[in-house]
């Protein structure tokens, strides 16, 4: 028995055109993200890939990057679940500040190892800040010792794969074809684990907005193929110009 997993992260954000660390602020689509969504719904039609469940995070480019993917496919009846287990890594107080300008500030090599290191945080916010997210209502039922005020990829990983397992590996096993639409880094987390991909090479992976990765999985669920759908050199494009954010 083999399965079927399709992977999307969110079509560009304002925050992504803007080159701004985003993280858990919650920021919508640009014309183009909304454009890519649509376009993510029709690649999936073109290869008759069908989901049967949708997971998303609790932020609006992600929960609309789906919806419009599924509008395309005439597909918005589809169960779609969410969590805050699939947010994007939270960059503490790098958060809203310019990329380029933040490695003008403190040099590139400090910003990629904010940015693309396995263990290290960034700069943490305080409490008190309203970027906190103890001051989201859609974190309210939370307990406070989960709240993050700052992450490694190492704690997406360590929140993220729970959910993997406990409400998306079941969707596999019973057959189904189930889409995760979620962000950069919590899909590098989940790619991580499902390639093995060490700590040391996860920097160098960097993952295209609104371009469907689909994975064939074996019966323990490891990976047989996956691939990018539509352009090849377009996705290989795309994933460059994230790598390069921090040179502007």
């Amino acid at each position: 028995m083999s399965g079927t997993l399709v992977l999307l992260r969110h079509g560009q954000s304002v925050w992504n055109l803007q080159n701004l660390f985003t993280g858990w602020t919650d920021v919508d689509l640009t014309e183009q993200g909304e454009a890519e969504a649509i376009s993510a719904g029709a690649l999936l039609t073109a290869e008759h890939i069908v989901p049967d469940e949708v997971f998303t995070s609790v932020l609006t480019r992600a929960t609309r990057t789906a919806n419009l993917a599924l509008d395309e496919m005439g597909m918005t009846w589809l169960p779609v679940a969410r969590s805050w287990r699939l947010n994007e890594r939270h960059y503490g107080a790098l958060q809203g500040l310019n990329k380029k300008e933040t490695a003008d500030e403190y040099g590139e090599e400090q910003v990629l190892i904010w940015r693309r290191s396995y263990d290290v945080r960034p700069p943490a916010l305080q409490r008190e800040d309203e970027r906190h997210p103890r001051h989201d209502a859609r974190y309210a039922s939370l307990a406070p010792d989960v709240l993050p005020a700052s992450e490694c990829l190492a704690d997406v990983v360590e929140r993220m794969l729970p959910y993997w397992h406990d409400a998306i590996v079941p969707v596999l096993a019973d057959g189904k074809i189930p889409m995760v639409v979620a962000h950069g880094n919590s899909l590098r987390a989940l790619v991580k684990h499902l390639d093995g991909i060490s700590e040391g090479e996860i920097v160098g992976l960097n993952i295209p907005t609104g371009i469907p990765l689909v994975y064939e999985l074996d019966s323990a669920f490891q990976p047989i193929a996956s691939r990018y759908l539509g352009d090849q050199e377009a996705a290989e494009a795309a994933a460059e110009a994230v790598a390069n954010q921090a040179r502007g």
